[in-house]
Parts: C-alpha cells; structure tokens; sequence
C-alpha cells in the first residue's frame, strides 16, 4: 500500500498485494463463530487473497464472493479460488457502483490506495455518493480507502464483521474523522492492529488491520481496543481472541493515535484522566497570533525601528517570528531585550489612529512597496494596523522538532501567528509559573503526540483545536504538585539551558508523576518509552517519503 509511481498497472490503479498471513489472520477472526457456515465478501479482490484464506480454513462452508472491475485480476482470482473446491462468485463490477445488499456475515479486503491528489473524477464523484448514501460526508481530500471502508460496511448483516487493511491515517488524519466516527456509531466492537514494522516491501506508507465486529450494534460508551505486533509474521501467535488494550473515544471523530501506543503503557496513560489530569482547555483560552500580512515590514529589530525614527507609541513588544527561541520555562523582558540586540524583531509596527510623523512616513513607504496590496491586508482598515489581542500569559509553541514547549509570557510580548497563546481563565492566574514545568511531564509529551499531527521532515504540529486537548494537571493535582515542581525548578531550567531536554523531563516526573501521583516507577517508564516510541515513529516517517 502506498502512493502511485506511475509504472507499475497494479500500483496505479490503488492495488498492492497482501502478505498471507495478513489475509490468513483477518479470514480467520472474521470466520469466528460460522463453524456452520456463510457468507463473505472480498471487495475489490485483485487476486483474492483473503477469499482463499477463507477457502482454506472453511472449504465449502462459507459462500464466498468478490468484486474486481479489472479482467485480467477477476481471471486470475477466479482460477485460484477453484482449485480449492470453494463456493465462489466474482462479479465484475466498480465496487462503488454496486448497492449495498446487508445480508454478508463477514467483508474483508486491502481497499485500493489512492491519494486525493489521483483520486479525480468519475472514480472520486462515485465513491463520495457511496460514502453520502451511508450518511458519511467525505472531504475531496479523503483519499480511496475512507468511502471504500464506509460502502462496504454496507454489505453487512447486523451483527456482521469488517475486516480490513488500511492506511495508518485512519488514525490521525482530518478528512477521516467523518470514518472514524461512522466505526464508532455503527459497531459494538472496534479494534486494530497495528505493526512495529513496515508490512509491504519497499513500501514506507504504515498499515493496520481494522477489526470491527457487531454490525448495528454500537455500544453506548464507544471503547477502542488495540493491540501491536511486530510484523505480518508475528500474527501466526496472535490469537483471535487475545487482550487488546482498550481505551475511551470522548468524541467518536477525534484522533485514535493512542492505539499506536503499546499496550502496557496505554494502560497507564489512560488512568491519568482519573487521577487529576485534564487538558489545557480547562485552564484557558489557546488564541491563535496575529497575521500581519508582511511580517517583514511589521516585525522590526530595534536598530530597524530607532533608523525609522519610531517610538514607544508606534511599537508593542514581540515575541519574535518562529520560536525557537521559547525552549525554556519562561520568556521574560531581560530575554526579549537579548534577542534584540542580536538582531531579532522584537517589536511589532502597529501605531495608534493618531500616528507619529515617522510612522506616516513608514506607511507610505509600505504603500509604495505594496504591502498594502497583500490580501491580510488588503481587508484591513486601516491596512498598517493589524488586529490585536491581549498579550497572552503563556506562549505555546506550534510547529515542534522534538516537543510542544509552553512557556510563561512575563516579558507581556504580543505574539504571530508562528506560535499559540494562552488566555488563563480567571482566578488561575497563579498557574503561569507552574504550568510550564508540568508540560514537561511525559505525559503531556506522549499527550502532544497523540493529539498533534505530523508534517513534512517529522515535525509535530498542533493547531489550536488540538492544543486545547493537551493533556495536563488539573488544578488540584498541579496545587498538591507545586513544592515538588518548585523544588526542581532550577535544575529543570538548568538541563534546559544545556539543551537537554530528557533530563528536564525525567526530574518533572519524578516531582508531578513520581511524588505527587505516586505512580509506580514502572507506570512512568511506560508512559516515558512510549512517547518516545511516537516521536521516533513520526521523525522516521519525516527522514522517508512514500
């Protein structure tokens, strides 16, 4: 499964061939409890793989159909399949075009791969009417997969079973939350598999095996169940009815990056809600920074701003473009004059009504460049003074290397759209210092991972809807953490100041989640590997391309 290189027939048309045990381990849970016999459906078939593992583990109990529009696929699955003495039937046909029947015991298949970008015409207006017809609203950035797995739930029974191999974007990515949620609402039981390792050669692209059973059947309090094997071949020993680890779904379309945390460290993730954690949202407000339209005629270094003659009632304090400048606890005035002797822009062009004569002349100066042409701009009015907000009391970082930073805003700075700011609530004030230090607990770092999203050369992005699901502790839990946090609070600037961040984070567990929680030394490592096991897999993902 991956994108398509324009050569291969197979691989432009979505098509990549399943390892056995693969097809072998999804025929057999799908078959669980039809020792009598059924009926099941390979979508899409290729060369059937998943129909001859039913055919070998069944023979002639199960009736066994497929779909495949292109000929020379439906020969050579058909030749297969009767050799084995199975009841088969390949109907060629686009799945997509054929009407849900809802009488299958099991559908199971590898759905074709086809990004949005290849995923045109005739083929995508198909299969979003499909997706549409089962009341599932599909982005035209969805690519193949996300209304195959919808239509073909269709073709179930109630109580029937979907099994299937999909991209791990199921996952995490926006245009399948619509999916995401139709699982959920429309099954009583939703696990996945997931691998350690790359399943298809020479492929880079991440797959797993989604296990959905119940069919109609949602159960009141959606759950997902997961469980990680190493490879394809490690499913021959894992049995169909083994322990996943299981976790709750607050809102049915928000991300499932849990499941790609291991089991045992799973576990102890998910009882830290119970034990006084919450999220950033329950602390304030995360406020998106300002757009100025041309941050280079805007943003100004001081020497910049003294040569234009401006002053203190033309300029406000910044916090300059980018942020790899807030990677300690606090930012404060003392650092905000630092980056400006260096050369930073620390200040923000955004005069009054009544402006100085050297801030007329630095608009008319921006008008002859055309600035005021830029489109943030050009919807202003006045165009030279962009939109405040108040400064915020934390800054958060927003596109991270390693991980999300929150940092205390003494220096009162104003902040562009390259970072977040955070609005306390009121009467949390007295959070400001604290909350920076918590961040650093591992499982606020495993947190960012889970709700974040990875981008281009591994980099981990939080947009304001999914900062706000950050997880920390709340405020009763971080008031009987503050002497442990205090008390490690110059150490922790200290390794930060080093540039190491791993023993920041190691002193902020042994204080938030060792002292005060009193969780196991066990449980924190867990929690500690496991957000280490998600950055690795994202920044491995940033160093390959598919």
């Amino acid at each position: 499964m991956t994108t398509l290189d324009g050569v291969d027939p197979a691989k432009a048309r979505g098509a990549y061939f399943t390892p056995v045990p693969i097809a072998r381990y999804v025929a057999r849970w799908a078959m669980q409890g039809g020792e009598r016999g059924g009926r099941m459906l390979e979508p899409a078939a290729g060369d059937a793989p998943f129909l001859l593992a039913a055919a070998e583990s069944a023979g002639s109990e199960w009736l066994l159909d497929g779909v495949e529009r292109h000929p020379a696929a439906v020969s050579a699955s058909l030749s297969a399949l009767e050799e084995t003495g199975a009841r088969i039937r390949i109907t060629r046909a686009d799945f997509f075009m054929v009407a849900p029947t809802g009488d299958y015991d099991a559908v199971v298949g590898n759905p074709p791969y086809v990004r949005f970008h290849d995923f045109t015409g005739t083929d995508r207006i198909r299969a979003q009417n499909a997706a549409r017809r089962a009341g599932v609203e599909l982005t035209g950035l969805a690519s193949s997969w996300a209304a195959f797995t919808v239509h073909a739930a269709g073709f179930l029974r109630p109580g029937g079973r979907l099994g299937l191999v999909l991209p791990a974007e199921l996952l995490s990515v926006n245009y399948a939350a619509p999916v995401r949620r139709y699982l959920l609402e429309n099954f009583a039981r939703v696990r996945l598999v997931a691998f350690t390792e790359r399943v298809f050669p020479g492929v880079v692209a991440e797959i797993m095996l989604l296990l959905a059973e119940g069919y109609g059947q949602a159960a009141a309090s959606p759950r997902l169940e997961t469980v990680q094997v190493r490879n394809a071949a490690e499913l021959e020993d894992l049995a169909l009815d083994a322990d996943f680890a299981s976790f709750a779904v607050p809102a049915p379309e928000q991300k499932w990056t849990s499941a790609l945390i291991p089991a045992e460290p799973l576990r102890a993730f998910a009882q830290l809600p119970g034990a006084g954690f919450g999220v950033l949202d329950d602390w304030g407000k995360v406020s998106l920074g300002i757009v100025t339209g041309n941050n280079g005629y805007f943003a100004l270094n001081p020497a910049q701003a003294a040569g234009l003659g401006l002053g203190p009632a033309d300029l406000l304090p910044l916090s300059p473009p980018g942020s790899a400048h807030l990677r300690q606890l606090e930012f404060s005035a003392q650092d905000l004059a630092a980056l400006g002797q260096t050369g930073s822009a620390t200040w923000l062009f955004r005069p009054g009504t009544k402006r100085s004569p050297a801030a007329v002349a630095y608009v008319r100066a921006g008008e002859k460049m055309g600035v005021d042409e830029a489109y943030k701009c050009r919807i202003r009015s006045p165009w030279w003074q962009v939109r405040l907000v108040e400064p915020p009391d934390l800054l958060l970082t927003y596109m991270n290397a390693d991980a999300a930073r929150l940092v205390t805003n003494t220096a009162r700075a104003h902040h562009l759209n390259s970072v977040h700011g955070v609005h306390l609530h009121p009467g949390l004030g007295w959070a400001a210092d604290l909350l920076p230090l918590a961040a650093l607990s591992s499982a606020t770092l495993l947190g960012g991972e889970t709700v974040g999203r990875s981008y281009g050369g591994g980099l981990l992005k939080l947009e304001p809807s999914e900062a706000k699901r950050l997880p920390l502790p709340g405020p009763s839990l971080l008031k009987a953490a503050a002497p442990a946090l205090s008390a490690v609070r110059a150490d922790v600037a200290f390794a930060l100041s080093r540039f190491r961040l791993a023993d920041a984070v190691k002193l902020v567990d042994e204080a938030l989640l060792g002292q005060t929680l009193q969780l196991p030394a066990e449980s924190i490592q867990q929690i500690r590997s496991a957000h280490a096991h998600l950055r690795r897999r994202r920044q491995d993902r940033g160093r390959t391309r598919i």
